[in-house]
């Protein structure tokens, strides 16, 4: 029956979106070892099989963004890597896998909030640029001054003449950026009418995953077309050759995840870095030396 089709169809959805968010609790202590018993989670025989392709691409390719890292650092690059998409697309959850096992003195995010009554009186890109890669950094923006082109035109936080500057101006900012040496990466994150709508209702309804929802978020929802209007302006006046957008299908928010970072390895021509080898020093031991106890009132409950 077509109903009992739509249902079933609803339930796995749902049943899905619950194992993600359960994925992302347990990609920290997951180990390769440990997925030959994943057989015994919820879900179909199909679907805990793709969850086992997924997890071993996932801790595959982290090594190598760890090799990557190590790169960067030791030739001095300087990387900043774009993630815009509209709300619910999955740009935060590629940003944590990728961040999940890298130096955060090496690899930072840069979430900008709306700027305050100062920051609107400076030049647009000013204060995107106070978060710019040193030699040897690589920043990731969780958004970024493509902002302009997206959420403050079609919310009506800039004006036409400030509008059409900026697009004048975001190919030249761009080409001034990879002139002193940054490599500049621009992901756009693509994802249904009905998938969002289906990401925005589980939010709803999940206690854990209500902060994620502005009131922003929900007038974007409203102005879905007015969005894909200026993403198509966007895409128009700023893919080129020297600063290409590249686009990511995220309604498989794990696909997604495992192309976007296959992707950006496949950006670099960077290589396993030798270091010498690690050799831990023995201590050092002062006979006389005396540890004081710690006073029972500064420890911490045992309550577990």
């Amino acid at each position: 029956m077509p109903d009992q089709d739509i249902s079933n169809e609803l339930y796995q959805r749902v049943q899905n979106e619950v194992l993600d968010g359960l994925d992302e609790e347990m990609e920290m202590e997951l180990v390769e070892a440990e997925l030959d018993a994943a057989g015994g989670r919820p879900g179909t025989a199909e679907s805990r099989a793709a969850r086992q392709v997924y997890f071993k691409e996932l801790f595959r390719m982290q090594t190598e963004l760890v090799k990557l890292q190590e790169w960067i650092v030791a030739h001095k690059k300087k990387v900043v890597i774009l993630f815009e998409g509209r709300d619910a697309a999955g740009k935060g959850g590629v940003i944590k896998r990728i961040t999940q096992r890298l130096n955060p003195r090496v690899c930072r995010v840069a979430a900008l909030p709306a700027p305050n009554d100062r920051e609107k009186t400076q030049w647009y890109f000013q204060r995107y640029v106070a978060h710019l890669p040193a030699a040897g950094e690589m920043v990731l923006f969780d958004r970024s001054w493509y902002n302009r082109s997206g959420v403050e035109r079609v919310m009506g936080f800039c004006t036409d003449s400030e509008l059409e500057e900026y697009f004048r101006t975001v190919p030249e900012f761009e080409r001034m950026l990879m002139r002193s040496g940054i490599t500049l990466i621009k992901y756009w994150f693509s994802i249904s009418d009905e998938e969002q709508e289906f990401r925005f209702n589980s939010r709803i309804h999940d206690p854990l995953k209500q902060w994620k929802l502005s009131p922003m978020d929900l007038e974007s929802r409203r102005r879905w077309e007015a969005y894909t209007k200026a993403k198509e302006e966007m895409f128009d006046r700023t893919h080129n050759a020297d600063a290409p957008w590249w686009v990511v299908p995220a309604i498989d928010k794990k696909m997604a995840r495992l192309n976007c970072l296959h992707h950006l390895l496949s950006q670099f021509p960077y290589e396993e870095i030798q270091k010498p080898e690690i050799i831990l020093p023995d201590r050092v031991r002062d006979q006389a030396y005396r540890r004081n106890p710690v006073r029972p009132e500064m420890v911490v409950p045992q309550q577990y």
